[in-house]
């Protein structure tokens, strides 16, 4: 009896396991990007009852991993979400080291690459050119920063009459300053540290902003994100600063990416501070009241 009980036990686990997964997985995926033999892909939700011929807002989300690694899951209940809310969520891959033998360099030209592709192919996809959002987390979100902040650094035989600056930016947790005072000097090299550097490119008519950033995080200075959104409000730039008392590197991580999770609060914070966020740049309707 005690066998059946366990296997019972065992296979409602698993069953529920699965139907987690599958709650979040993508709708399709789609090729933005071959190059040297490799197919660069997002995984695409889209909204309840969406079509070409419509115009949602669309989000971009860039995965973590110190441009080292990383995979699309871990964005893919947040996209989920705002499929639901009605915009089409796309969770990007990239070239990253492990994977491709790249640098951070070929992972902002991934990252420019998709922001063209959605805008270029913006009628197929049933999306608003105007209302593109580059978002990500840790090394993904020095990806979806560059795309508003860096200049240049685009993929050789690319379109440059279709823009690759997003319309606005949610960023969790940074990679913002790749000197010494920041994250990644080792990776991006001194002679080229403040290349690709938000921190050190900020400029007037940067797209508006919103950071997400603990406070306690040991792997990017919250100093880094302080000083990023004062320089973007002296330069007249819309940034929002939300801090995350006491949280370190990867709060914002979802149940279904990060299963050991056990306080939710700060995911939901984050998911909430987001779609006010983007409702206040009318990318996304009023929540209705219950």
């Amino acid at each position: 009896m005690r066998n059946t009980m366990t296997v019972l036990v065992v296979a409602s686990v698993c069953l529920l396991n699965i139907a987690r997964c599958a709650a979040f997985e993508p709708d399709e995926q789609l090729v933005y990007k071959t190059i040297d033999d490799v197919e660069l892909k997002v995984d695409v939700f889209h909204p309840k009852g969406h079509q070409p011929s419509d115009k949602a807002a669309a989000i971009v989300f860039f995965f973590g991993g110190g441009w080292n690694g990383g995979s699309t899951a871990q964005f893919h209940e947040q996209a989920s979400y705002f499929a639901d809310r009605g915009m089409v969520a796309f969770s990007a891959d990239y070239r990253v080291k492990s994977r491709n033998k790249t640098t951070p360099f070929e992972c902002v030209k991934d990252g420019k690459s998709v922001i063209r592709w959605l805008r270029k192919h913006a009628a197929e996809l049933g999306i608003d050119p105007n209302r593109i959002v580059a978002a990500g987390g840790s090394a993904g979100g020095h990806v979806a920063a560059c795309t508003g902040v860096i200049e240049g650094h685009d993929e050789a035989g690319e379109d440059l009459s279709v823009s690759s600056v997003p319309n606005a930016m949610i960023l969790f947790n940074p990679v913002i300053d790749t000197t010494a005072k920041g994250y990644g000097l080792s990776k991006v090299g001194e002679d080229r540290q403040t290349e690709i550097s938000p921190c050190h490119q900020v400029r007037p008519g940067i797209v508006p902003t919103a950071i997400f950033h603990g406070t306690a995080d040991t792997t990017v200075p919250f100093e880094n994100a302080e000083r990023f959104a004062k320089l973007m409000k002296e330069a007249g730039n819309r940034c929002e600063l939300v801090s995350f008392e006491g949280q370190g590197h990867g709060f914002f991580n979802s149940k279904s990416f990060r299963p050991k999770t056990k306080d939710l609060s700060h995911y939901q914070r984050t998911i909430d501070a987001s779609d006010q966020f983007l409702q206040s740049l009318g990318f996304l309707d009023a929540k209705a009241t219950e």
